[in-house]
């Protein structure tokens, strides 16, 4: 059982850098359970994900079940992750203590459907790697979408470039298909896009907070961090970092609260095409204020109404 007035909330994830800012981001979020974690290979291979995820969740006091996912996209293999971004082992090569603890029997998709049972009509997903893990959650449990409440998603470029080619997003390029039917399906999703993603870093000045706070968890996100700065510095010209992860958690969760988030039609490119992976949002309207589309069932996030890096700082500062 969660405690009361908690969301229950399941996460997949490919646990990287911001991943693990995500993650201890929300293990401090008292609106949240963590009932179960998901990782797919993105950032890092899925079995080193979990292999991450462990040491984290031990490091900050925490547990849930951890399962491993899809090791390979749905079209196509993985092949070498993000090492340039996120170090060797996705954590900015800032080896943690090991945990000892294991992940669960299953793979990840069938520990989400069995959590979609268990809570059903209550479950929140929190997806923040490719989304090959609850793709094929919907096509071994058609009836998913009945029982999850809602699903938030870091991933897309709407009005901005992508990172991973001048469209696509890392998350969404790295399996379209997945992307595709999983933005299809008829839950409710909040895309949490670059364009927000991008526009709300992380400072040297936060950094060095966590770095010298004398608190473990914040220690070794600070420490982590090093080496994200340096990939960041190459996309804004000096030592800073997008929050792309913590970010779409926080609004998972609702502790931040977006300023302009439409709802409307948003399909991925699936072609072999320059435009595979992109996120095609039809932003039509925005000069008319961005009104919701009649029966659109994707929420995009654009922008905040206020600064993020303060919160996420407190309470990664409160671990």
């Amino acid at each position: 059982m969660t405690a009361a007035g908690r969301m229950p909330l399941y996460v997949d994830c490919d646990t990287g850098i911001d991943d693990a800012l995500a993650l201890c981001y929300l293990v401090a979020s008292p609106e949240i359970d963590l009932v179960g974690i998901g990782t797919v290979s993105g950032n890092v291979s899925s079995a080193l994900a979990a292999r991450n995820t462990l040491d984290l969740l031990a490091l900050s006091g925490a547990s849930c079940p951890v399962a491993v996912g899809a090791a390979h996209p749905l079209a196509g293999r993985f092949t070498e992750g993000a090492a340039h971004v996120h170090g060797d082992d996705g954590l900015g090569n800032h080896p943690l203590p090991a945990a000892t603890t294991a992940p669960v029997e299953g793979d990840a998709a069938d520990l989400l459907i069995a959590l979609a049972h268990e809570w059903a009509g209550e479950l929140r997903i929190l997806a923040i790697g490719p989304l090959t893990n609850l793709a094929e959650a919907l096509r071994r449990e058609p009836r998913l979408p009945e029982l999850v409440r809602d699903v938030t998603i870091m991933g897309g470029a709407a009005l901005v470039p992508g990172n991973i080619s001048p469209v696509a997003e890392a998350n969404i390029g790295n399996d379209p298909e997945a992307a595709a039917l999983v933005l299809a399906a008829s839950w409710p999703v909040t895309l949490v896009p670059l364009d927000v993603t991008l526009s709300n870093p992380l400072l040297e000045a936060d950094r060095m907070r966590l770095l010298e706070s004398g608190r473990p968890v914040a220690t070794a996100l600070g420490g982590m961090l090093d080496f994200y700065f340096d990939f960041n510095a190459t996309f804004y010209g000096e030592r800073r970092s997008a929050l792309h992860d913590p970010l779409a958690a926080a609004i998972a969760v609702g502790a931040v609260v977006p300023a302009v988030a439409p709802r409307v039609q948003v399909v991925v490119d699936t072609t072999g095409g320059p435009g595979r992976g992109q996120t095609i949002c039809d932003l039509r309207g925005r000069f008319l204020g961005f009104p919701d589309q009649p029966g659109a069932h994707v929420r995009v996030v654009l922008s905040l109404a206020d600064d993020f890096a303060p919160h996420l700082l407190e309470r990664l500062l409160a671990l």
